[in-house]
């Protein structure tokens, strides 16, 4: 019987070898686009070189829920495909801006999911690894309100926990205790405990 060993798990130093050649990879992939792009976890810009004779009407864009076209008039487009995820066309938008090398046109894409990152901008473009992508810090205050009432909540009991002292759901069911000892004084609870 033949020994099937599996093949061994890549040392830290393979690894490292291996994660930087698939980032030298994904790097050479990302330049040959004709635009640059980056994203946060709530939206996604992109900018493209344009000759610096050119106005904006001589730009031909189209930003819809699920896709993107842009490029100049009667050229070949920059960037035309589908997205990977949808967008808010309402909360998206496009400008010509002029830079000190000539213009660009960049776009701004509001994403629909705030808590997806993208591989590309539209599908058919190369993808990137986005395990590797290392979020900006968001303050609370960039949160809706179900979600920041979730974070801090978690940061109250995770504080209250390294004090060694009761979470938000042990002090409720304490607090629903003391109201009931309080209605029912002819009760004796000094040996109940709680958890």
């Amino acid at each position: 019987m033949a020994d099937t060993e599996r093949p061994a798990s890549p040392t830290p130093e393979e690894r490292k070898k291996l994660d930087a050649e698939a980032k030298k990879k994904e790097e050479e992939e990302q330049s040959k686009l004709p635009y640059q792009w980056t994203q946060t976890i709530g939206d996604v810009d992109l900018t493209a070189p344009i000759p610096a004779n050119l106005k904006g009407r001589d730009l031909d864009v189209k930003i819809t829920k699920t896709s993107l076209k842009a490029g100049i008039k009667g050229q070949e487009p920059i960037i035309d495909g589908t997205f990977p995820h949808p967008i808010l066309p309402d909360d998206s938008a496009w400008t010509l801006e002029t830079t000190k090398s000539g213009k660009e046109l960049a776009i701004h894409l509001d994403k629909s999911h705030k808590q997806e990152w993208w591989a590309h901008v539209v599908t058919s473009a190369p993808r990137i690894d986005t395990s590797k992508i290392t979020p900006e810090n968001s303050k609370l205050s960039d949160l809706d309100g179900e979600t920041r009432g979730m974070v801090e909540k978690m940061m109250y009991d995770q504080r209250q926990k390294e004090m060694g002292k009761p979470g938000s759901e042990e002090e409720k069911k304490m607090e629903m205790l003391r109201k009931f000892q309080a209605q029912h004084p002819e009760m004796d609870f000094s040996g109940a405990k709680m958890g």
